[in-house]
């Protein structure tokens, strides 16, 4: 189906058009912007124990500062479609970048928790209705045949943005602090603001379009943004808190799920009967836009579990620093900046062919990781990223042509705030998903192994009297020998138990990354030269 390139009543649409500005420079403009966005999602991530000493609180409540985020950026999704068609993408696009660099400075400048996340709700607000205007500002500024390039630069941004927030993060937060994670975006922020002004304007068309729809009255879903974001929000907070709240054991965990499921029983039939709803649950129940929707779900949940997983891995049980820990991942993403480009050449393969390929790339990369021990090294975990940074870009960049098909134009900023929701909303589902499995399998681990020791076995009776041999001719640490060799084989049990339990955790997303395989499959074939008007 072909998809008009021109952008729907009341879009306000921004683009090369108006000004004459090269598109590429608006490409590269607007990826910048997008890319500080996304980097704030994982940025802070090893940066929480900086900032549970700076504040003076418990790392639990370190963790809603990331939390916080993005349950505000998840809210914004859902609105950004009609306020970039009330107020213009140009108009829209500047007020949410200044708004999200005022925020970044005001959080880098908190000086309790309180005030953090306040700033930090408001920076994820700001941050939610960035991503989706900026996807039609790109195909509104390129013809049909170079749109699948331009979202090739775009996707840097969106695919290598979560990969660098912990490189960053953890240099800034080792040898500045972890204020400076947050600092950062000023300077970007103002020079993004300055180069958006200049260069993209609206067009007099899509002007006077807006000028009808408020002569005509605004008809913004008010009720169904309510719905919507007290189900999001309250499944983001148990998703995030289960685990530490042993889940539905707990009232406050059981007070949200209830509050969530209720929000979405009642948004349903309310979309359904609605003329216009923020959004539309009918583009979930088709075949493709749904499929598409949850394959990004699944995207979403391996790109940031793994971006939270391994750094911690590095850190807790092979000694890392941030820094250090965050560079293993620069390779991957690295591979993935490369592959975005390439994906953009590949636009004559079937999208759901790609999604497929990329799905056993990552995968295999989650296999490859299920061979650790305790003496890998770092080349290990980067050979690893660099497999997962191949199969990543295949995933993501074909998604969101597949997605477009059928999408009638009017529908589009919708669609690129479903699809972004979903990657969003697919990271805390699967940080949530691993953090559990974590700390489950590390207790069962932990049990089965040590029902190994005992004198009652001859291995284990012969490797504590040869630890024992070896302590007694080390320096006294303050206790006997005896004593030092029973702590050291059980500090051995623990270390081998969390090293089983991350190795489970890899197994869980190796099987959702090979379960996206099949569902790729089911996507329709999108006929060629009828590329999506938006990424």
């Amino acid at each position: 189906m072909s998809v008009s390139t021109k952008a729907p009543p009341g879009s306000g649409s921004a683009g090369a058009g108006a000004s004459g500005t090269n598109p590429w420079l608006i490409a590269v403009i607007v990826s910048v912007a997008t890319f500080m966005e996304v980097l704030d999602t994982t940025i802070a991530n090893v940066a929480l124990r900086y900032i549970s000493g700076g504040l003076a609180i418990g790392p639990s409540q370190a963790a809603w500062v990331v939390t916080s985020y993005l349950v505000a950026n998840s809210i914004a999704l859902c609105a950004s479609s009609w306020l970039a068609g009330a107020f213009g993408r140009r108009n829209f696009f500047l007020t949410c970048i200044a708004a999200f660099t005022a925020c970044s400075i005001l959080c880098g400048l908190a000086q309790d928790l309180t005030s953090l996340l306040v700033f930090r709700v408001l920076q994820g607000l700001a941050g939610g209705g960035m991503t989706p205007v900026a996807q039609s500002i790109l195909a509104d500024a390129f013809p049909p045949n170079k749109r699948s390039q331009a979202f090739a630069i775009y996707g840097v941004a969106i695919v290598v943005a979560p990969v660098v927030g912990p490189v960053l993060g953890g240099w800034l937060s080792d040898n500045w602090s972890w204020n400076w994670c947050f600092f950062i975006n000023g300077p970007v922020g103002l020079a993004s603001i300055v180069a958006i002004y200049f260069l993209i304007q609206d067009k007099q068309k899509d002007r006077e379009e807006r000028r009808k729809m408020w002569a005509k009255g605004l008809d913004f879903d008010l009720v169904g943004f309510v719905l919507v974001a007290t189900f999001l929000g309250a499944l983001e907070v148990v998703l995030d808190k289960g685990q530490e709240d042993d889940w539905f054991g707990s009232s406050f965990i059981v007070t949200f799920a209830s509050l969530s499921a209720s929000a979405l029983v009642l948004f349903i039939p309310w979309a359904l009967m609605k003329k216009n709803p923020i959004i539309d649950v009918r583009m979930l129940f088709s075949r493709q836009f749904g499929a598409c929707f949850v394959v990004m779900l699944g995207v979403g949940a391996i790109l940031i579990a793994t971006t939270q997983m391994l750094p911690q891995l590095l850190q807790e049980n092979y000694g890392y620093t941030a820094t250090l820990s965050g560079l293993a991942l620069s390779p991957g993403g690295i591979v993935t900046m490369v592959m975005m480009f390439v994906v953009g050449r590949l636009s004559f393969i079937q999208p759901k062919y790609l999604i497929a390929a990329g799905g056993a790339f990552v995968a295999y990369g989650m296999y490859y990781l299920t061979s650790l021990y305790g003496d890998t090294d770092f080349g290990y975990f980067a050979w690893s990223r660099m497999i997962v940074g191949v199969g990543l870009p295949l995933m993501f960049l074909p998604i969101t042509t597949a997605s477009y098909d059928g999408i009638p134009a009017s529908k589009t900023d919708q669609a690129s705030s479903l699809i972004n929701l979903a990657r969003n909303f697919g990271g805390s589902i699967g940080v949530s998903i691993s953090q559990t499995v974590l700390a489950r399998r590390e207790q069962f681990h932990q049990s089965r192994l040590s029902e190994q020791v005992g004198t009652w076995n001859p291995e284990y009776h012969q490797t504590i009297t040869n630890a024992q041999s070896y302590f007694a001719g080390q320096p006294s640490t303050g206790g006997s020998a005896a004593q030092t060799g029973i702590a050291w084989i059980g500090q051995t049990v623990q270390q081998q138990a969390s090293f089983l339990s991350y190795i489970d955790v890899f197994v869980v997303l190796g099987v959702i990354a090979a379960v996206l395989v099949p569902l790729a499959l089911t996507l329709r074939s999108v006929k060629a030269g009828k590329q999506p008007v938006a990424a």
